[in-house]
Formats: C-alpha cells, structure tokens, sequence
C-alpha cells in the first residue's frame, strides 16, 4: 500500500490500516518517560488509546435532593474512560492515559477500570494532587431537580501537559480519543489536547477523534470555550457533536447539514440528534465530496440517561476499527447508547457481538420498530433474559 493510499483509506472509512507502520510523533509532547514523564512504551497491539479525568462518582440510593440523600455508592465516571472501558467490554484493546492522585480513589479508580480490560500502565500517579470525585442526584439531567457537585479543581489529572505524558503512550493505537472536557481542566490541559489536534505539528501515528463534549461549567467564567472547540474539532479526524451542543457553543442552529458547513474539515463528522437518530458526514478522499447517511434512533425504555454520549462514540468507533460502512457504524452507535440507557449507572454490558451485528442487519422497517429495555444486552435466548420487543 503505498503512503497516498494509505491517507485515502483513513481519510475516507477512518479505519487505520492493519500492518502499517506507525511515523513519527508530533512534536510538543515528551518523547519517552524519563525525566518525570508518565506513561509506557509504545504497544502496537493497541486499537484505541483515550486520554481523559476520570473521577469516583457517589451515586444516590434514593431520589432526592444531595441535601437529604442519606447514603451513595461508588462507582466510577469519566467520558474518556466510559468509551475504553465499553469498548474493551466489546472485545476491542484499548488504553486509558491519565494522572491520579496516590489516593484510595486514584487506586479504586486503576482498578476498576482495569477490571474492564483496559491497560492502565500509562496512568500517572501525583503524590501532590487529588484524585477528583463528583456526586450526583438521581434525577434526569435534564430536569431543574438534577445536582452535580464536581470536587475536581487542582486534581491529578488537571496537570495533565506536554510535559508530563509520554507521547508513545499516546500514539501507541490505531485511534486517539480525545474529548473537550479534557481542554477545560486547566491551561496546562487545553495546551495539551491543542498539541494533539495540530494537523501542522506533524504526521500523525493514530487517527484523532474528539469528542466535543460542552461542558460550559467547566470552563473559566467568560472563557473561550466556543472558540477553543471549534478549533480543536477543526484539527480531528473525526469529530462527535450533539446538535444542541452546537447551538450552545456555536450558535448553529441549523441542523446536521448547518453543522457539518461550520466544520468542513474533519474527514468525518457525526452530528447527534438526540432521540430522532444521528448523521454521518463522511469524506470521499478522492472526489472531497461528502456522503451523509442518517440512522433514526432506536426506541428505549430508559433507565438512567447518562453516559449514553459515551457509549454511542465507543459503538461508531468500534464499527470504525472494524471496517464498516456509516449506517452500520451508527447504528452499533445507537446500540451501544441503548445499552447505557437501559441501566442505572455510565457504564453497561454492551451486547455480544454476535447479537449487535444481527441486530444493526435489520431491514429499516424492523429498526425503527425495535424497542429495547433493561437486560436487552443478555444472551438473546437464555432463560428469563429480556428480549428486544418490535413494537407497531
């Protein structure tokens, strides 16, 4: 395969061609672990590497205001981390890069993660700063009644720079996972994600994907948020954005197509619609036409609308790793967001292979009938396991 189609193959599937050796890393970020720099040597045995804060999250008993909520779980929460641990669960290699504090938390957190089958060799430990730890309540996000109080300032992985990780931890994958949050946790942060998305700093070893993930409460009062985004997606490969996201940081509002004409650049752009489905804007390389190709959401009997986002990136990444084409891709999206749906926490069994693929095979008819609740993910046939339901 020669270089040139070697960059139409990732340009146009954004699937990183098995065999091929990876070039050189761009420059900025520390080129080995020495002198205090974390993370390991390079694994080419890798499919997606994900750089991003992970925090223990104390999740509720009951309903409630966090005023009057008597006792929480601990569980764990992190984009970056929610996408290698539910992209491990499905059978892919992945690696998560990160700092933690030499706290129980920062231990809870390795391990849990860890137990997914996520290599976390290249996650930093900071003796001086705190692993970061967030509750919530158990109400919908989208409700006024919803509380998040994040204990995350001057965390561990808030000194994540340059400096401080090596860049074969990080280009050490077919894909690099990136996420907006990431830039807003500190200057030391946003200087490092600019590092990665920079087409001009050199050939590039992964593909990058970037989530934008808006968190406006995460960003200095007046910050730069909009702008920053905007740039960071710019530089992507491909890029992940809900329409509302875009509304709110970049004032477009109107729908995938209004989208993809403010961010051209990215070889491919997935624009979420919430519960009407999804686009894919995919580039032909050799035309520099766009292709786009809409999958309606599936029908859900939610449990807990959270890390769905999460979840929907790892499911088109894993048809991406796998070769397929856009519809497949966002429809292992939606399953995988279907599977976070139907439980109480961010993280969920995704469904065997097997079962997913029969499942994104439907004709358009049976899709957009199929209705799926809590338990759907177990082996379809066995005994008291819930089915997916086609409904009229």
């Amino acid at each position: 395969m020669t270089g040139a189609d070697r960059d139409a193959t990732e340009a146009a599937t954004g699937e990183v061609p098995e065999g091929v050796t990876a070039p050189g890393a761009p420059p900025g970020v520390a080129e080995d672990a020495h002198g205090g720099a974390d993370g390991g040597a390079a694994d080419d045995g890798v499919d997606v590497v994900t750089l991003g804060e992970s925090m223990v999250t104390f999740l509720p008993t009951r309903p409630g205001r966090l005023a009057d909520v008597p006792a929480f779980e601990r569980g764990i929460g992190g984009a970056e981390s929610n996408v290698a641990c539910a992209l491990a669960a499905a059978g892919h290699r992945t690696r998560w890069v990160s700092r933690v504090g030499s706290d129980g938390f920062g231990d809870h957190l390795v391990d849990a993660i860890g137990a997914y089958g996520v290599d976390t060799s290249a996650v930093g430990r900071d003796p001086r700063r705190p692993t970061g730890i967030y509750f919530r309540t158990a109400d919908d996000r989208d409700t006024e009644a919803h509380e998040v109080v994040y204990y995350r300032a001057g965390s561990a992985a808030s000194a994540m720079s340059p400096r401080t990780l090596a860049a074969d931890a990080l280009w050490c994958g077919r894909v690099l996972h990136l996420s907006g949050i990431t830039a807003a946790l500190s200057p030391d942060c946003l200087e490092l994600v600019r590092t990665l998305c920079d087409r001009a700093a050199g050939r590039r070893r992964s593909l990058v994907s970037f989530d934008v993930n808006h968190r406006p409460g995460l960003w200095p009062e007046g910050g730069r948020s909009p702008a920053v985004l905007l740039d960071l997606a710019r530089g992507a490969d491909l890029v992940f954005v809900g329409v509302d996201e875009a509304a709110a940081a970049w004032q477009v509002t109107g729908g995938p197509a209004a989208i993809r004409a403010a961010l051209p650049e990215p070889a491919q752009l997935v624009v979420k619609q919430g519960s009407e489905g999804a686009t894919a804007f995919v580039t032909d390389p050799a035309t520099g036409r766009d292709t786009a190709t809409f999958v309606p959401a599936l029908r859900v009997d939610v449990v807990a609308p959270v890390g769905a986002g999460d979840a929907f990136a790892a499911g088109y990444l894993s048809g991406t790793l796998r070769g397929l084409g856009a519809e497949q891709r966002l429809r292992h999206g939606h399953l995988m967001a279907a599977a976070a749906l139907t439980v109480p926490g961010d993280l969920a069994t995704p469904p065997a292979r097997e079962h997913a693929d029969a499942l994104a095979a439907l004709a358009p008819a049976a899709w957009e009938t199929l209705r799926l609740g809590p338990g759907w993910t177990a082996e379809p046939r066995r005994p008291g396991a819930a089915e997916e339901v086609p409904t009229p």
